[in-house]
């Protein structure tokens, strides 16, 4: 009977710890998407709100590492549990999360520090609660004197499964069913749940004292600690952690800034950790280190020589399963160095540091100096330089990366133009990556080689854009290329570009005669250009709105007795629209416009009521629509800011989504007339491309002219079934993926 009741104990007491750890992970991945979502609408959508979001994560986890290691090794275990349950009782206070009462960003300045003391505000104390349990916990249940008290790591991989199942059912359960309002409310539920679990075990291990109850410094337990182990843990835990936001500011560009896809990379990175602490590791890490070159020869040879070679998906795969291996080596060889129990918080205070360096350096260090998301690529070869390393080491492992770096320079000596060899340097590239596979079992000559082949196809890529300027800030990468236009008789004409990321935003022609035409999703054959000329005559003393400036092309349908207000988020953008050197629409067309900076509902919510005759929304985060200007409450706004007559405008062209069922929801939830044309672009018309563009109106009267004009293909909005419509508490994005 004895026996029976000590192993019911036992296996009682793994539940306990076990499920408290699952529980706090779970509500510490529910609450970053679900915070970052609440946010999102004051920074216009930008995927920087996610990795700002991020760093204020991984740096309140290291303060709460820092605690629990402080805690552990400093007190005893009675002291440890009243102090903790006194700093639990204080966290309540902060209950139930929410955004604190005015919290309005600054326009005039880069918002990240007011982003990380409105997190601070918001949710610090709970989350520093969060972040403690885990090391702290795990402590604790190696001092119970339980049978698998020697090594509690697997507990690790408990909650990291919490973790993982919360961040899936965030996208696909949670943000679907319940609104952000009720989200915060079980949210806080949830927490207080968690409070009495941790409550329980310092009960139980208050109970079960040990004689051991005496705590060991930290200067002890440190000091048996080399610094060399301790440098490659904290690199073995940097690089993934910087890679984990580079991945994740590449997807979240170019679709759309949602948990949805910010998940993607979190969710990959957190499975390496439940993998590599787990029994599983000592036979699978040998195999993930020889298997990881076979995965990078067609990561290396297409993902960095020209993005528009593939479609979306397969470059979105290559990236995540080259992300996939590199994090699962380095975690694999930092599980593989894990301490004994004594140095368990030592171990994970270093691990949350490293986080916390690899998401500063991302958010900080990085934006101001690359002009471009170069850190990506220089992790992926910190990564590669983290592989297990041969004992032997030659001078002659540098002689391929050197051999690389010679054939580059010289290509860029001899060759004025590179442009019309692109496809024989993308073939030699591609050639290069596989050649490389064969330097796998030399550390640094394959790092450094496959560093060199990146190098090159970027700088080539850079070079055959004919890049004027390029610039990197909060909101993302803005660069003005120079292209040529080649007619029938062979005549060359200059024209300039700006691309946000990887998507074109305008361009423009310069000779004197052209420089006033809109072009791309703005042309004259277009939408725009049909609804400008339709409404030529009743439209010459409105007042229009546009949100979203791009290159200013829009501005050349304006007219004198008008009054144009241009509403952008990024300063960035209004200096190179403004900038001469670069686009003259502005200048040309509409110099001294009204300018409101800072997102768009925020701006539009301090205009008159019914002042706008025309609202055009054109805002953009590379190839995405921030979501919180597609919402109900988004289009109710619009309306009130429009006269009874008025009319907006929605650019929705986009490559991965189908937006129209969004406004299609809309206009019929709220009895809006609608119009959509889906413009395909006639091909002897240089720069005027496809694009997709939806007008609505309070009464079909309104939008009446543009169908009998005949300019276009304009056709009433479409029905969609089974959509709920979003709101600021509900977005649906798998509902309307192309």
């Amino acid at each position: 009977m004895s026996n029976d009741s000590k192993t019911n104990r036992n296996l009682s007491a793994i539940v306990l710890f076990a499920g408290t750890l699952f529980v706090s992970a779970s509500l510490m991945f529910v609450l970053q998407p679900l915070f970052g979502k609440i946010l999102l609408p004051l920074l216009g959508g930008s995927p920087a709100v996610w990795n700002t979001c991020m760093v204020f994560y991984q740096s309140i986890l290291f303060l709460g590492y820092l605690y629990a290691h402080t805690l552990s090794t400093r007190f005893r275990q009675h002291q440890q549990i009243l102090l903790h349950i006194g700093v639990i009782v204080i966290s309540l206070l902060a209950l139930p999360v929410a955004l604190p009462d005015n919290t309005v960003p600054p326009t005039d300045s880069d918002p990240t520090f007011w982003l990380c003391w409105t997190l601070f505000l918001a949710i610090g104390l709970p989350f520093f609660v969060l972040s403690t349990t885990a090391p702290l916990v795990q402590k604790w249940f190696s001092q119970l004197g339980h049978h698998s008290s020697d090594d509690p790591y697997f507990l690790y991989a408990a909650s990291n499964t919490g973790s993982l199942l919360a961040l899936l059912s965030y996208p696909f359960l949670l943000e679907p069913s319940i609104g952000l309002a009720n989200q915060q409310t079980d949210w806080s539920f949830g927490y207080g749940l968690l409070c009495l679990l941790i409550g329980a075990c310092g009960l139980l291990l208050w109970k079960n004292r040990t004689a051991s109850d005496t705590p060991v410094s930290d200067t002890a337990v440190d000091n048996k600690l080399t610094i060399r182990q301790k440098l490659h843990w904290l690199a073995l835990a940097f690089v993934p952690s910087s890679l984990l936001l580079g991945l994740t500011n590449f997807i979240s560009t170019d679709i759309a800034s949602v948990p949805l896809l910010w998940i993607i990379p979190l969710t990959v990175y957190l499975l390496s950790f439940v993998i590599v602490f787990s029994h599983w590791n000592d036979t699978l890490h040998p195999w993930m280190v020889k298997s990881q070159p076979f995965v990078l020869v067609p990561f290396i040879a297409y993902a960095f020589v020209n993005p528009a070679d593939l479609p979306y998906w397969v470059y979105l795969i290559l990236h995540i399963l080259a992300f996939f291996f590199a994090i699962m080596v380095c975690h694999g060889e930092l599980a593989k160095s894990r301490p004994p129990t004594q140095y368990l918080t030592s171990f994970y205070l270093i691990m949350s540091f490293a986080g916390m360096l690899g998401g500063m350096f991302n958010t900080f260090v990085a934006p101001f100096i690359f002009n471009g998301i170069y850190e990506y690529p220089i992790m992926i070869v910190a990564a590669l330089l983290l592989r297990p390393w041969s004992v032997e080491w030659s001078i002659k492992q540098l002689i391929a990366p050197v051999a690389l770096l010679g054939i580059g320079f010289i290509l860029y000596a001899s060759i004025n133009d590179l442009l019309q060899y692109f496809d024989e340097i993308a073939l030699s590239l591609i050639a290069f990556s596989v050649l490389v596979y064969f330097l796998r079992k030399q550390t640094l000559s394959y790092a450094l080689t496959i560093g060199g082949i990146m190098f090159l196809a970027l700088s080539l890529h850079g070079l055959s854009s004919h890049t004027l300027y390029q610039k990197r800030s909060f909101f993302g990468v803005m660069a003005v290329r120079e292209s040529v236009l080649t007619d029938e008789q062979n005549k060359s004409e200059t024209y300039h570009e700006l691309f946000h990321g990887t998507t074109k935003h305008g361009a423009q022609r310069l000779p004197e005669a052209l420089a006033k035409i809109p072009l791309t999703y703005y042309s004259q054959p277009g939408p725009m250009g049909q609804l400008f000329k339709t409404f030529d005559v009743a439209s010459a003393n409105w007042q229009i709105g546009v949100v979203g400036l791009g290159a200013g092309a829009l501005a050349c349908y304006a007219k004198p007795s008008q009054h144009w207000t241009l509403y952008e988020i990024d300063p960035l953008v209004i200096d190179i629209a403004k900038n001469t050197n670069y686009f003259t629409y502005l200048s040309r067309c509409l110099p001294n416009p009204t300018m409101r900076v800072g997102d768009a509902r925020l701006a539009l919510e301090k205009e008159p009521d019914q002042h706008f005759d025309l609202l055009v929304m054109d805002a953009f985060s590379s190839d995405a629509v921030p979501t919180h200007l597609l919402t109900k409450e988004a289009m109710e706004l619009y309306f009130k800011k429009l006269k009874p007559n008025g009319i907006l405008a929605f650019h929705i062209t986009n490559r991965h989504l189908a937006l129209k069922k969004v406004l299609s929801i809309h206009a019929e939830q709220l009895h809006f007339a609608a119009l959509i044309q889906e413009f395909k672009a006639p091909e002897n018309m240089p720069l005027v491309v496809d694009t997709d563009w939806v007008v609505m109106a309070k009464q079909p009267q309104t939008l009446e002219p543009l169908t009998l004009a005949m300019l276009g293909n304009w056709q009433t909005m479409p029905l969609y079934f089974g959509l709920s419509p979003w709101t600021d508490d509900f977005t649906n994005i798998v509902k309307i993926w192309k």
